[in-house]
């Protein structure tokens, strides 16, 4: 860590960019490459620069870019939805973000089209959250309830889905509008039966803020119940791609060393956010329970032990396209090829945990 924080970077969390260095140690200046020799790479987040974005601040901090040839700055995200916008339009070269929030843009824009290119989390933190004390302890008994969430949010929007899942009636249930700052503090408040939400998001709040314990909160995964969704992905325009296939291969071989480094080192790996966050905000409880939550539930499933990070199931893929075609409503149904490319992946043996 001492090493580390020789490396000089430029680091904030509202909306500044963070560059890879320059030179990391002075054994190591001979062979890193000049920067002038490396292709820029803009990156959005989805969210706030956070715990759960250890694997970029691992590979950017250990210079794991810059030796796969790209010079790498971010911003803060506002959203799967805002993020995906970004990068269609050319603002950023590579997001972060939902890949079937991304299906409903390809079918809004067929002119504009996007790809995923590797998997962050293998499970989606999309949840329903209840409080023990309400006596909604599955998701079936969601049937009449009243829930909480933004207009837009991914998980509300699959309510019917996961509705029809667990043989719960969809139209049974009353949605209150609320912003996403305050969907927490309903819940608490006991103004609603329960809120939906990303699991990363809304937890750390309910127990780090509002001191709700683990155990009396209920966190009803949409990957438990019949939605077996992938979570964040790598985007990538399709124009992009073409016109950049090393630079994209290089960024998604230094993020997928940085998601293994963090899988085999957490609290490093945190300490290397709180370090390039820089930033008095940043609460270490907090994002050391976000943190953990990627671990537990999010970041690997059983199948990354034989398949490595970063890839799908395109049998698994198949099936979580159909259910968010239906629950978007999109026009048509892409295939799994066209909502995910592989060949931009390291060879498999590379990419195990």
């Amino acid at each position: 860590m001492l090493l580390a924080a020789t490396l000089g970077l430029v680091a904030c969390v509202g909306g500044t960019q963070v560059a890879t260095p320059d030179s990391p140690t002075a054994e190591s200046t001979a062979a890193a490459p000049d920067t002038d020799e490396l292709t820029p790479i803009r990156f959005t987040l989805s969210w706030l620069f956070q715990g759960v974005d250890a694997p970029l601040a691992i590979a950017l901090d250990q210079g794991y870019f810059a030796e796969e040839g790209v010079d790498v700055t971010f911003e803060r995200g506002f959203g799967s939805a805002d993020s995906i916008t970004k990068v269609a339009a050319g603002q950023f070269d590579i997001a972060e973000g939902d890949m079937y929030a991304m299906m409903e843009f390809n079918d809004n824009n067929p002119d504009d089209q996007l790809v995923a290119v590797a998997i962050k989390f293998n499970r989606s933190p999309f949840a329903i959250v209840t409080r023990v004390d309400s006596g909604i302890d599955d998701p079936a008994e969601l049937e009449g309830a009243n829930l909480a969430a933004p207009a837009g949010d991914g998980p509300r929007r699959l309510w019917p889905v996961l509705a029809n899942q667990v043989g719960a009636d969809p139209d049974s249930v009353e949605w209150t509008n609320v912003e996403p700052q305050l969907r927490e503090s309903l819940l608490a408040q006991g103004s609603a039966d329960g809120i939906s939400c990303f699991s990363t998001s809304c937890v750390p709040v309910l127990t780090q803020k509002l001191g709700f314990s683990a155990d009396t909160l209920n966190v009803f995964y949409y990957n438990d119940h019949g939605l077996d969704l992938y979570g964040n992905a790598l985007i990538v325009r399709r124009d992009f791609l073409e016109a950049n296939p090393e630079a994209v291969r290089g960024f998604v071989a230094a993020y997928l060393r940085g998601l293994q480094d963090t899988l085999a080192d957490p609290e490093a790996a945190l300490e290397t956010v709180a370090r390039l966050a820089d930033d008095e905000l940043f609460d270490m409880e907090v994002e050391a329970e976000r943190l953990q939550i990627a671990l537990d539930r999010l970041y690997t499933s059983p199948e990354n032990d034989t398949m490595g990070l970063g890839a799908v199931d395109y049998d698994r893929l198949s099936v979580t396209i159909d259910q968010v075609v239906e629950g978007f409503g999109l026009a048509s149904t892409p295939t799994p090829q066209e909502v995910f490319d592989s060949s931009f992946l390291p060879p498999q043996s590379e990419r195990m945990m």
